[in-house]
């Protein structure tokens, strides 16, 4: 018998809520005036927000797609539009980065911060659900 612990448990999923966007929107805000103060350059800041809100605005159209099991080729859409978006952002950041390294990094550490602020927000959402068996 195998012992299934609070994160096994299954959950329903979630609705796409405003909390997790907001929150890596909240660390695009607070890097600007650290860049600022830290006199580095505003590019990494600004290509990094534009990424972001190009991410959360194809992440808006993909969220119009109803997968089902009855229905797979929007199940398959919504698969390719997922992927596609991740390639985008690494296609941008490897641009940037072959371009200027310091410049790469910046966008690299504003993006993966406001990412990580949505994924751990998102990741509370969904466990602090009652799980459904």
């Amino acid at each position: 018998m195998t012992k299934v612990g609070i994160l096994g448990s299954p959950r329903p999923a979630p609705a796409r809520r405003l909390v997790g966007p907001l929150a890596g929107a909240l660390v695009i805000a607070l890097a600007l005036p650290l860049f600022v103060l830290a006199g580095w350059s505003l590019k990494g800041w600004a290509i990094a927000a534009v990424l972001w809100l190009g991410v959360q605005a194809f992440g808006l159209l993909l969220a119009r797609v109803r997968p089902s099991s009855q229905n797979v080729a929007a199940s398959g859409a919504l698969a390719a539009g997922m992927m596609l978006r991740l390639l985008g952002v690494l296609v941008v950041l490897l641009a940037v980065a072959s371009s200027d390294r310091e410049l790469g990094l910046a966008v690299a550490l504003v993006y993966g911060a406001a990412y990580t602020a949505e994924l751990a927000v998102g990741l509370l959402g969904y466990y602090a659900q009652e799980p459904t068996a």
